[in-house]
């Protein structure tokens, strides 16, 4: 119904840990493009991310935004014992081939990937145990669930549902795109993305939607070249659109404790580094860390 008023993503563009509407080939080549080699893409914090699950004894691994797979095939690899779900069936069923292809390999083999949606977590997956040991929710997927209702009941539902797949002494890892830096200045922070090729971006346009003067959705169009298919082709020009919900620092912070419902301990990185607020350098994401202690 949104998208009949106001288109929030280009065709055939999914979103991860959300149904996908669209199935465009042509604009699901782009994303993939976009998104670029999945080892590139990992490099950016693989080291900091098994260092923080290791340090904390984290075997059983839930990755609530599986999409394609990036992330869980990086911990699958690694030695971790990881169940994978997103909402989207065209998503999950680039990390099903994966499985599929290195079925032989036994990590692979035990690679749990299943159909799930945030709001029925609870319902749609059963947990092992207590919970697992940690629960991720990377590349700014949990923006992608938006506030049609107006009061971030749905953000609220959907916190509480994952949180609850942690067990007591686990982590939730989880991000969101520096949205405060957006709305303040009306553009995307200057530095590198983390996440995806920003050598093919030529231009990023971004538009906040109000609704009763609070900021409801922030929407990035991009435009990027493509390389061409053959030698003999010249690369063009390929624009499409994602749109978010714009969670500010503080009040997500909020929304996460909350979630948890009992004693949790948090921490926040920037592009995951050390953040202070006030810092110079302004990341383009923000990385939480919750830690159940109760």
């Amino acid at each position: 119904m949104v998208d009949s008023i106001y288109r929030t993503r280009s065709l055939g563009v999914a979103a991860e840990g959300l149904p996908d509407q669209y199935a465009d080939g042509r604009a699901a080549r782009v994303w993939q493009l976009y998104i670029g080699d999945t080892r590139g893409r990992t490099a950016e914090y693989r080291s900091w991310l098994l260092a923080l699950l290791r340090r904390h004894r984290c075997r059983a691994v839930l990755d609530v935004a599986c999409g394609t797979g990036v992330d869980s095939i990086m911990l699958v690899e690694d030695g971790f014992s990881v169940t994978s779900v997103d909402a989207s069936d065209k998503m999950l069923k680039y990390a099903l081939k994966e499985r599929w292809n290195r079925r032989k390999e036994e990590a692979f083999d035990k690679w749990v990937i299943e159909e799930a949606n945030w709001l029925t977590l609870d319902k749609d997956l059963q947990k092992p145990g207590d919970g697992f040991d940690a629960v991720i929710c990377l590349g700014n997927s949990f923006a992608h669930l938006p506030d049609f209702k107006g009061d971030q009941s749905d953000h609220k539902l959907a916190l509480k549902n994952i949180a609850s797949m942690v067990r007591p002494g686990g982590l939730m890892v989880i991000d969101h795109r520096n949205y405060d830096y957006i709305l303040a200045t009306g553009c995307a922070p200057p530095g590198k993305n983390i996440y995806y090729k920003s050598d093919l971006t030529k231009d990023i346009t971004t538009s906040v939607l109000l609704v009763n003067n609070k900021a409801q959705m922030v929407t990035l169009d991009y435009t990027l070249q493509v390389p061409a298919r053959q030698p003999e082709e010249a690369p063009e020009l390929s624009k499409f659109r994602l749109s978010y919900y714009p969670h500010r620092l503080e009040a997500f912070t909020e929304l996460l404790k909350n979630a948890f419902q009992g004693p949790c301990q948090h921490s926040v990185l920037g592009d995951f580094q050390p953040y202070q607020p006030g810092q110079a350098y302004t990341p383009c994401y923000f990385i939480h860390v919750v830690k159940k202690t109760g």
